[in-house]
């Protein structure tokens, strides 16, 4: 039996979501909180076991800051996140605090017992809609250790991957840097074959893990 905890503000959601979940023979709910603060209060009588389903927008507490304190209180903790917001910002923003999972709200219900499931044993799931990579894909992303960065790739490479990490299109970077959209298209093509990865988040987890992005 799987344990989760879910914190959402929107009360008809978060008990939907409850009651759907305590369907699922595989499933139990320890608890629910519709805020950051109730959830922060109630973490120390949860188990190392809990899954928190977390809401990535709550009123009363930045998402940033709310799993920072997760972190500090209980550094292990299995977090999920429930959003309706398709975009990677948020994802790009979380990864760094190993979250462990960023599921759709408009996923089906076998997709997030199925997440629920995979965090339990100890992998990650991310909605293949926001374009994740899979948790083989987290653990081979390239880190640079010998070599510094700008000895792998050019300066126009760098200045390609930076606009890229903030979510910049294709065409919006061919205007920035007075190139053509197929040479922006080939660095893009370049940065991924050369770094070992195989998307935007791969991209953007190394330009964090070398210090290229705040």
């Amino acid at each position: 039996m799987t344990r989760v905890f879910i914190t959402d503000d929107h009360e008809m959601y978060l008990e939907g979501l409850s009651l759907l979940l305590q369907k699922q023979p595989s499933v139990e709910v320890t608890g629910i909180s519709s805020s950051g603060s109730g959830l922060l209060d109630k973490l120390n009588n949860l188990t190392a076991e809990d899954i928190l389903l977390l809401d990535v927008n709550l009123p009363d507490t930045d998402e940033e800051e709310l799993i920072k304190k997760i972190r500090e209180i209980r550094p292990k903790q299995k977090v999920i996140y429930l959003t309706l917001m398709r975009g990677t910002r948020y994802v790009h923003k979380l990864l760094k605090y190993n979250v462990q999972g960023y599921v759709l709200k408009n996923a089906s219900v076998e997709e997030l017992v199925t997440a629920i499931k995979t965090v339990a044993e100890g992998g990650t799931w991310f909605s293949r809609e926001i374009d994740v990579m899979s948790d083989d894909d987290f653990r081979n992303t390239l880190t640079i250790e010998d070599k510094k960065v700008d000895e792998i790739l050019s300066r126009r490479e760098i200045e390609v991957l930076k606009l890229v990490c903030k979510e910049y299109s294709n065409a919006e970077i061919a205007q920035r840097l007075f190139l053509s959209v197929s040479t922006v298209e080939t660095h893009r093509k370049n940065l991924i074959a050369k770094l070992g990865v195989h998307n935007t988040v791969g991209l953007v987890k190394f330009a964090l893990r070398n210090n290229l992005i705040d």
